[in-house]
């Protein structure tokens, strides 16, 4: 499987509303990231099968590594999201605000490079 880029978004200044819903970075590029999570749960289940059916180790780890790769271009599109919208927001409201958005975004950063 190949990794497709992140799902392009609308410029952060562009309003985005939905009924009292939260609006998080991502949001403009929702259904995107649903379809990609969708395509990786196949993907998954198809690892399931090929490990009942017991097929070749090799063929299974290199299944295991195009889901790797495509949850973590998820991930990668998530962050830029939320560094383009949350964190930018919030640096907008006070430097307090940005500086914790950031310390935020570090972290789960953080987490994702261990993964």
């Amino acid at each position: 499987m190949s990794v497709t880029p992140a799902p392009s978004h609308p410029a952060v200044d562009d309003p985005v509303t939905h009924d009292d819903a939260p609006v998080h970075g991502y949001t403009p590029a929702k259904d995107e990231y649903l379809r990609r999570l969708r395509r990786v749960e196949g993907q998954v289940r198809g690892i399931a099968r090929m490990v009942d059916e017991d097929v070749y180790c090799i063929d299974v780890l290199t299944q295991i590594a195009a889901v790797t790769k495509a949850l973590q271009a998820v991930g990668i599109g998530l962050v830029e999201d939320h560094l383009g919208h949350c964190v930018v927001d919030a640096a907008r409201q006070s430097p307090e605000a940005g500086a914790e958005k950031v310390r935020e975004a570090s972290a789960a950063i953080a987490r994702l490079v261990r993964s």
